[in-house]
């Protein structure tokens, strides 16, 4: 009577063990930064434009 119990307490661990399977492993995605293509100087231009294009409004 003990062996079967033995057994029957084996069986139940041994399939608890094994009831999910195998996890599919998850990968994080990279997140990569585009750098933009504009420079210091290129800040400086556009308000420049604007305050000639004001000025030359303003002017007629």
């Amino acid at each position: 009577m003990k062996k079967i119990a033995l057994a029957a307490a084996l069986t139940l661990a041994a399939t608890s063990a094994f009831a999910g399977g195998m996890a599919e492993p998850v990968m994080e995605e990279t997140v990569v930064e585009a750098k933009s293509a504009s420079s210091s100087a290129g800040g400086i231009v556009v308000p420049l434009l604007v305050l000639l294009l004001v000025a030359a409004a303003a002017s007629n």
